[in-house]
């Protein structure tokens, strides 16, 4: 049989976000320029040096021209890898977006650099520099050229690739909060319209009765609701805050339960700035009042302790209704999943028959 005060874990729906229009970011590589441009160029001045003699106006000629022609082929390759990205954006398309840029080095590359090497030799004005020899000079400046470009062709896609995983793992925290948030707002929600109702009522009933307990009352309704509120935004508060809390709490559903209810509260000094999500305690008192019977004849006690292992423990007898309950399970799954999607060591839930206990893992500052 299945025990009603166990509920089942309630999957978050998956939340997708809106499909982003395919754009491409402008690459932050104004260093990379700066350092790689003449970087690539002294390969082709030492061969120069090398090949016709050390002279500093050949020195001059050829690092000034290929200063020159290395920027004006780094900005066409340059724009490839931002057509490449716009075609193959996703962190997925690696492969595709790999030879599709490689692809276009070697297409891009090969013609340029061997119109340059012609062209060197012939706006030669310093009269050192002989005709390229074929296919030799020209085979090694392709070789050099080829592979500077396909050097740079890395960094680029592995500032890319950061950059997407970065993106994709932001992306992640977000969705992570996102749900969180909504299990939030759901479990404020369930504290907000039936219980607000309930305690109106009850509220009316005791103006007429018995003013003095109406001005309690309404206190600790109130304080029920400033700390809503003010834990609104976080993702844990202190054990401390919370037991402040459900004292606010119970006050209020003992006024409306009457002698049916009765509960003990025994939380040890050295505990009491524990972490712990926000409305823990809320959820699992609710969760007892739920599924369990609640009468002047059988009244419902509730057992709220930390242990000596630095555990707070929520106990209650089990009376179950007889009749199913039909109130969606948003409390212990979801704070379950709650205490998953935070990192946080899981709840232990435990049921032999007469008492069900949840274990909640206190966290240290």
């Amino acid at each position: 049989m299945t025990n009603p005060n166990q509920e089942h874990n309630v999957s978050v729906p998956k939340l997708n976000p809106p499909e982003l229009l395919k754009r491409t970011e402008p690459i932050n590589d104004t260093w990379l320029q700066i350092i790689g441009v003449p970087l690539a160029v002294m390969p082709f001045v030492l061969f120069y040096l090398h090949e016709y003699g050390y002279k500093w106006r050949l020195f001059a000629q050829t690092f000034s021209w290929g200063i020159v022609s290395t920027a004006v082929t780094w900005q066409v390759l340059r724009w490839w890898v931002m057509r490449v990205r716009q075609w193959y954006a996703d962190r997925t398309q690696f492969r595709q977006r790999l030879l599709m840029t490689f692809g276009g080095y070697l297409l891009f590359t090969i013609p340029l650099q061997l119109a340059e090497t012609w062209t060197v030799s012939q706006l030669d004005l310093t009269g050192l520099i002989a005709p390229p020899e074929f296919p030799r000079v020209y085979l090694i400046h392709l070789v050099m050229a080829l592979l500077f470009a396909f050097v740079v062709g890395v960094i680029y896609e592995s500032m890319y690739y950061l950059e997407k995983n970065r993106e994709a793992i932001l992306e992640a925290e977000s969705l992570k909060k996102v749900a969180l948030q909504s299990q939030y707002d759901t479990l404020k929600n369930q504290v907000n319209p039936h219980f607000l109702f309930n305690s109106l009522n009850s509220l009316s009933s005791l103006i007429t009765e018995d003013k003095k307990l109406a001005g309690e009352f309404l206190d600790e309704l109130a304080s029920v609701y400033r700390y809503l509120l003010q834990e609104a935004d976080r993702e844990v508060t202190s054990l401390r805050s919370e037991v402040n809390f459900i004292h606010s709490y119970l006050f209020l559903i003992q006024k409306r339960f009457g002698p049916a209810i009765s509960y003990t509260i025994q939380i040890d000094d050295p505990w009491l700035d524990t972490l712990l999500p926000p409305l823990t305690l809320q959820t699992l008192v609710e969760n007892a009042i739920r599924y369990n019977v609640i009468l002047p004849e059988k009244p419902l006690w509730l057992n709220i302790h930390t242990t000596d292992q630095g555990q707070l423990q929520v106990v209650n007898p089990i009376q179950r209704k007889p009749l199913r309950v039909t109130a969606t399970p948003i409390g212990l799954g979801t704070l379950t999943d709650r205490f998953r999607r935070l990192g946080l060591p899981a709840l232990v839930i435990s049921d032999d028959g007469e008492e069900f206990r949840v274990t909640v893992p206190l966290i240290r500052r």
